[in-house]
């Protein structure tokens, strides 16, 4: 497939850009929104901390994002499928990093709720619109791209915990922190948003009109179920790493972040190398590789409890969770029964519930039965994971293509 290709199927004579162009300024918006969410990540202890919220309460506090994520389950994939997943972006990305702010400026536990809830919203609506610019530019490069986009989101989240760690290490509180992302985001967003994939994705045009509420395709809420699995362990990491090595690894107030920057690291690593695996061992096979990595990981963390094994078993987690939520989405976008940006809205859904419902489901056993005894529950996933993927036939390593007619307006030419 050349650079660039004529829209005949579809009524236009204008060009798409080069598919490098594309490709770039997709994968910069996928890090743009791993900046952000890394850059709450990274603050968590210390938000932590100065609201005086012991583990239950965080848990509970933390509870506020998945509620967020369910009300906006259906509204956001017909908000991109109506309106086009570029313009929900142009929208959705500024107020995400708005909510952003809000959470850094929080004096009580009641706030911080509210602002997680907001900002819960705001990336339901992010996520569904640029994962449908993945699946766009994925049909345009006609081969597996889904998961080095999420390797620039783990980048981002590499990146973020970086930059959490200099602040911390300068004493500089989490507004001013925040405020400084917020600036570096609408400046990478700002210049590559020209270059998004214009139009709907995925839309046939002989469908009937879609209710607004439908019952869910089973083939997607099957894939959502693995993803479920995989986000509660990517959940766990993200919002709970810092204070298991503060609290159970007793790691020196320098090294806290060290967890979660190794797990991002591994996470990034194994994103940017997730498709040349599956054209090897096929994506069954790695999947289920996969979710043994998770458990190990998450395993071996509780029995030793030390700054070493744990920073390798983080590591471990890291790599295992790398390649299951792109698969899934790749699959999701790939299913020709229903629009794209329904579907991802679907899968992403109830993956983000596990990614949301396990930091406070942790939180709540911590206060129960100690932190440890939460890994060892959340890492029973990543078995749940490795069963899952056997069974269903979506991941078959040879999946349709789309075909050209039911697409509408896939690729219109950017401003």
């Amino acid at each position: 497939m050349s650079d660039r290709k004529e829209l005949s199927e579809v009524g236009q004579t204008e060009f798409i850009p080069e598919k490098k162009r594309i490709r770039m300024a997709v994968a910069l918006v996928y890090f743009c929104m791993g900046l952000c969410f890394a850059s709450w990540a990274s603050r968590i202890p210390d938000i932590k901390t100065s609201l005086h919220l012991n583990d239950a309460m965080l848990g509970s506090i933390l509870f506020a994002l998945p509620v967020a994520q369910f009300l906006m389950m259906t509204i956001s994939g017909k908000l991109v499928t109506r309106f086009g997943s570029n313009n929900v972006l142009l929208f959705a990305l500024p107020v995400y990093t708005l909510c952003l702010n809000n959470i850094g400026w929080v004096k009580e536990g009641w706030q911080l709720a509210i602002a997680l809830f907001l900002f819960g919203l705001a990336g339901n609506l992010c996520n569904i619109s640029i994962n449908t610019q993945g699946v766009a530019a994925e049909r345009l490069y006609d081969r597996p791209i889904m998961a080095t986009f999420h390797g620039g989101w783990s980048l981002a989240g590499f990146t973020g915990g970086l930059i959490g760690l200099l602040m911390i290490n300068l004493k500089i509180p989490p507004n001013w922190h925040f405020i400084t992302i917020i600036l570096i985001v609408w400046l990478i967003f700002r210049i590559n948003y020209p270059f998004l994939i214009k139009g709907r994705i995925g839309i046939n045009k002989d469908e009937p009109k879609r209710k607004f509420f439908n019952k869910p395709d089973s083939i997607l809420l099957q894939l959502g179920i693995i993803g479920f699995c995989s986000m509660a362990s990517e959940g766990a990491m993200f919002d709970w790493s810092g204070v298991y090595f503060k609290d159970i690894v007793k790691a020196p107030s320098s090294l806290v972040i060290l967890g979660y920057t190794s797990f991002m690291i591994m996470m990034a690593s194994g994103r940017f190398v997730a498709d040349y695996f599956i054209s090897k061992i096929g994506r069954k096979k790695l999947l289920q590789i996969c979710g043994v990595m998770i458990s190990t990981g998450l395993f071996t963390s509780v029995l030793f409890p030390y700054l070493i094994p744990c920073t390798l078993a983080f590591m471990l987690v890291g790599l295992g969770v790398s390649s299951i939520v792109p698969t899934v989405y790749s699959a999701a976008g790939r299913h020709t029964k229903v629009p794209a940006g329904i579907a991802l809205a679907t899968v992403s859904s109830v993956s983000f519930l596990g990614f949301l419902m396990g930091p406070p489901l942790i939180g709540y056993i911590s206060e129960i039965a100690g932190l440890r005894y939460s890994f060892a529950v959340i890492g029973i996933f990543g078995l749940g994971i490795t069963l899952l993927v056997s069974r269903i036939k979506a991941l078959q390593d040879k999946q349709p293509t789309v075909m050209k007619e039911d697409t509408d307006q896939a690729f219109l030419l950017p401003n």
